[in-house]
C-alpha cells in the first residue's frame, strides 16, 4: 500500500488530497512514501523511518526543497512511475556533557557545533588519531554530509561534495583563530571527535539538523552504513545533478 506523508499547511494539504485522487486506479511500488512538504519534514520523516525499508517521494511545498521534486499536475504522477534511487548515509553523533553520554543523534545534512555564549568557541579537533587541529577559535565548527553540503555548508562557504565522493566535510564557523584555516574534506569512514577545550567559560551546543543537545564537551561523530535511506528523484533533476549545478554556481562566483 501507498503511503502519502503530508505536512500540515494548506499547500500541502491541497497537493496531497489531488494525489489521492490521481492515485486510486495507479500502481506503484508497494513500499513507497510520497512525502509533502519541505526539507526539514522529509528530514524528520526520514528519521522516523530508520528500521525500515520504504523509499521516499518528496514533494516540495516549502522554499527552496533540495531534497524534495517539484510538484506538477501535469507531470508528477508520471514522473512517479520513472523516478530514479538514489541511497544516502546519516551521520551519527554522541555528546558527552560531564561524565554523562547522551543518547545518539542522527544527523542527514550535517552536524553543527555553534557557541552557546558571547564567547567563541575553542576546540579541538581530532579524526582517529590524527589531529586536524589542536585549538579552533570560532562560532563554531560544521560536519556535513554530501547530501547537506550545499545546506548550511554551503552558507559558510565549506565544498559541495559529490554524492558518490565518500568524504565528509569539516568546515569552521567565523573563524577567528587561525583565520586563514578554511577546513578539511575527510573520508567517510572517520571517527570525529570534538572537544570543548573551555567549557566553563565557553559552553557549546552540539545540533544534529535540526536536535540541539547544550552544554556539550565532547562530541563524536560518525557515518552510520548501518542506516540508509532511499530516495526517488525524478530523472531530469536527480540530487546528484542538483549537487552539480551548485558546484558549478559556486565555482562561476
Amino acid at each position: 500500500m501507498n503511503k502519502i506523508i503530508s505536512d500540515t499547511n494548506f499547500k500541502s494539504q491541497k497537493i496531497k488530497s489531488y494525489l489521492i485522487k490521481k492515485l486510486k486506479n495507479i500502481k506503484l511500488k508497494t513500499n513507497m512514501s510520497i512525502v509533502i512538504g519541505g526539507d526539514g519534514f522529509m528530514l524528520k520523516t526520514l528519521k522516523k523511518n530508520t528500521k525500515n525499508s520504504r523509499i521516499f517521494y518528496g514533494i516540495n511545498s516549502g522554499n527552496y526543497g533540495f531534497l524534495m521534486n517539484k510538484f506538477s499536475k501535469n507531470k508528477t504522477i508520471k514522473n512517479l512511475t520513472k523516478a530514479k534511487l538514489i541511497s544516502i548515509f546519516p551521520l551519527e553523533m554522541k555528546v558527552i556533557k560531564k561524565n554523562r553520554v547522551s543518547k545518539k543523534y542522527l544527523a542527514i545534512n550535517e552536524v553543527s557545533i555553534l557557541r552557546q555564549s558571547r564567547q567563541a568557541a575553542s576546540l579541538e579537533v581530532v579524526s582517529g588519531k590524527k589531529s586536524i587541529i589542536k585549538n579552533l577559535i570560532s562560532d563554531g565548527i560544521l560536519v556535513s554530509t554530501p547530501a547537506g553540503s550545499t545546506a548550511y555548508n554551503m552558507s559558510v562557504n565549506g565544498p559541495i561534495l559529490s554524492l558518490n565522493s565518500n568524504k565528509l566535510s569539516i568546515s569552521p564557523i567565523s573563524a577567528f583563530r587561525p583565520r586563514r584555516w578554511k577546513g578539511k574534506i575527510i573520508s567517510d569512514k572517520s571517527v570525529i571527535q570534538i572537544k570543548n577545550l573551555n567549557p566553563l567559560k565557553r559552553p557549546v551546543s552540539a545540533v544534529a539538523d535540526n536536535v540541539e543537545i547544550r552544554n556539550a564537551k565532547k562530541i563524536v561523530i560518525k557515518t552510520n552504513k548501518k542506516i540508509k535511506f532511499n530516495l526517488l528523484y525524478d530523472s531530469n533533476r536527480s540530487l546528484q545533478k542538483k549537487i552539480k549545478l551548485e558546484q558549478l554556481r559556486k565555482e562561476i562566483n
